[in-house]
C-alpha cells in the first residue's frame, strides 16, 4: 500500500483556487476551538437561510447575549461574520467552499496530533488493484495510516464513499496494513446515522465523526467509534 498525490486535472485546478482562498483558511481557524454550539451556528449561516446577522444573535443568545463571556462573544462575531461571507456567494460556489472549509478543519484538527503526516488530496495504492478516480480528502501517512472522506452535511454521503472507504480498508488488510477509514462530516450525529440507515447500514469498519465530536481527531487515536457506537 503507498500513497500517490492527485492528478493534477481540470478539477483539481479549480477546486485548488478555492482551497486557496483567505476566506477558507479563515474559517477553519476560527472552527478549530470553536465550540459545538459555535460550528452549529457556523453550519446554519454557511447554509444560507438568513444573511441578516441580528436574527442569528437572536437564535444563539448563548453566543451573543449578555450572559456570555466577552473571549466567547468575540470568537462567535468572527465566527458569524466568515459564515456571513460564505453564505453570501453564489450557491455553486458557497458549497464548494463549504466543502473546502470541513477539509481544512478536519487537516488542522489531526495536525495537532499527527503533524507532518497530515497530507491532502492523496490516491492510496494498492499492488493489483485498480486506483480509485478520486483522492482522499485528508490523509494520515504515518505507521498506522488513515484516509478520511469530508462532506458538509449527511446528504453527502452516498454508496459510493462508503463503497471506497470499505474497499480501501479491506484491500489493506490484504496488504496486512491497518487502515483507519473515517467519514468526517460537518452534520449533526443523528442526521448522519438516519443517512446510513437510509443507505442499508455503514460500511464495517468505518469511523463516523460528527459535528459534535470533531474535535477527537486532534486526540491521541483510538480511531473513531463505528457508526451507532459509543460516542
Amino acid at each position: 500500500m503507498r500513497f500517490q498525490d492527485a492528478a493534477v486535472d481540470a478539477r483539481a485546478v479549480v477546486y485548488a483556487g478555492i482551497q486557496a482562498d483567505p476566506l477558507v483558511a479563515e474559517a477553519a481557524d476560527l472552527l478549530t476551538d470553536a465550540n459545538p454550539a459555535q460550528r452549529v451556528l457556523a453550519r446554519a449561516v454557511m447554509n444560507g437561510e438568513s444573511t441578516d446577522p441580528a436574527a442569528w444573535r437572536t437564535m444563539f443568545p448563548t453566543l451573543f447575549g449578555g450572559a456570555a463571556e466577552p473571549a466567547l462573544r468575540a470568537r462567535s462575531e468572527a465566527i458569524l461574520r466568515a459564515s456571513l461571507r460564505v453564505a453570501e456567494r453564489g450557491e455553486a460556489v458557497r458549497s464548494q467552499f463549504r466543502g473546502a472549509i470541513v477539509e481544512s478543519l478536519t487537516e488542522r484538527l489531526l495536525a495537532r496530533r499527527a503533524g507532518p503526516a497530515v497530507r491532502r488530496e492523496r490516491r492510496i495504492l494498492f499492488d493489483g488493484v485498480r486506483a480509485e478516480i478520486h483522492p482522499y480528502d485528508v490523509t494520515v501517512e504515518s505507521a498506522t495510516p488513515e484516509a478520511y472522506d469530508c462532506k458538509w452535511g449527511a446528504r453527502g454521503i452516498n454508496p459510493e464513499v462508503l463503497l471506497q472507504l470499505a474497499s480501501a480498508r479491506s484491500n489493506a488488510a490484504t496488504e496486512g496494513v491497518e487502515l483507519v477509514v473515517s467519514l468526517v462530516v460537518f452534520d449533526a450525529h443523528r442526521s448522519c446515522l438516519v443517512r446510513l440507515a437510509r443507505l442499508g447500514g455503514a460500511a464495517g469498519g468505518m469511523g463516523l465523526v460528527a459535528l459534535e465530536t470533531l474535535r477527537g481527531l486532534a486526540r491521541p487515536r483510538p480511531a473513531p467509534a463505528p457508526p451507532g457506537g459509543p460516542r
